[in-house]
């Protein structure tokens, strides 16, 4: 009888610390009131592929295209893109993607980043058989999309311009997260 006496006993005590403990008043939030949805909230930058919307994006025009939608942005942007890519490379025909103006800059006029989920990851591999499926940290950005707006149908022409000289990393990136060097 004692032991069903302490049972009950500690029974007692639990549920009267859970009364105590638990309450059901929803207005009481100690100051937090979660996160404010109300408001108007507006891109106010797109920056998958920077060094593209850096060269190509017209000044006076930044914030527009910042602020369209990616499903728009090929339509808007793409003959503003064409022309820019024929001023800076006037004998462009095609690159080594065998784009032509109008498809390369429609590539590059929608601002994200393609993620392929079952294959290579990466913004380019060395023969361009596999382009804009991702990015690594170790992928050369900068000499790719040179290579594609001046390197001509075989990536070899304008060797001058195909190449920023950046070859590394100033420091070895890491093997394990977060992956990216210490800044100092």
């Amino acid at each position: 009888m004692k032991f069903n006496n302490i049972k009950l006993f500690a029974i007692a005590i639990l549920a009267s610390m859970t009364a105590f403990t638990c309450n059901n008043d929803d207005d009481n939030n100690d100051g937090f009131d979660g996160p404010d949805f109300s408001g108007t909230y507006v891109t106010q930058d797109q920056m998958a592929r920077p060094a593209i919307n850096t060269v190509f994006v017209n000044d006076g025009m930044k914030d527009q295209f910042n602020t369209t939608v990616p499903a728009n942005q090929g339509a808007t942007f793409q003959p503003l893109f064409e022309d820019k890519l024929l001023a800076l490379n006037p004998g462009y025909t095609t690159n080594a993607l065998g784009f032509d103006a109008a498809t390369f800059t429609g590539a590059l006029a929608t601002d994200v980043l393609t993620v392929s989920l079952d294959g290579e990851t990466t913004f380019a591999n060395a023969d361009l058989s596999t382009v804009l499926t991702g990015r690594t940290l170790m992928d050369d950005v900068i000499d790719i999309e040179l290579t594609l707006i001046f390197g001509g149908p075989m990536g070899t022409d304008n060797p001058g311009l195909t190449s920023d000289g950046v070859d590394s990393n100033d420091k070895a990136f890491l093997s394990s997260f977060p992956y990216l060097a210490s800044p100092f």
